[in-house]
Formats: C-alpha cells, sequence, structure tokens
C-alpha cells in the first residue's frame, strides 16, 4: 500500500516511526523523502485505516494512494 503523507524531515519519519511501529514492523514500511507525495510505503496486510491512524496519532497526514 501506499500512502501521501506530509513528512517533510527525518524528524517527522521519526515522529511517524513511534506510532507506526505500533502496529506495522519497521521492516514492513519506509518513507520516500524525496518523492513529491512523501510517499509512504506498507508491505503488509494491515488495514488501511489503521495505518493512516497511527500516522495521525504522530500529529501528520496520510491519504491513500
Amino acid at each position: 500500500m501506499q500512502f501521501k503523507t506530509n513528512a517533510k524531515c527525518g524528524g517527522c519519519v521519526a515522529a511517524i516511526r513511534t506510532k507506526l511501529n505500533e502496529v506495522v514492523p519497521e521492516t514492513e514500511w519506509s518513507i520516500d523523502l524525496n518523492s513529491p507525495d512523501k510517499t509512504l510505503t506498507v508491505e503488509s496486510d494491515y488495514p488501511a485505516e489503521a495505518i493512516i491512524a497511527a500516522v495521525k496519532a504522530a500529529g501528520f497526514k496520510a491519504e491513500q494512494l
């Protein structure tokens, strides 16, 4: 799954990591800060809504692409 985020830097990714790692192992996701959409890619069958909720809990936006 891929999500558009508003992460801007490594600090943003660190904040998202704290919440996202509670639901998905870190080995199953990554954020490409070089892409225009700051794309979060998740290699998991975890529900998209739960991924979005975890990113929002970290204080960021996410929408599924």
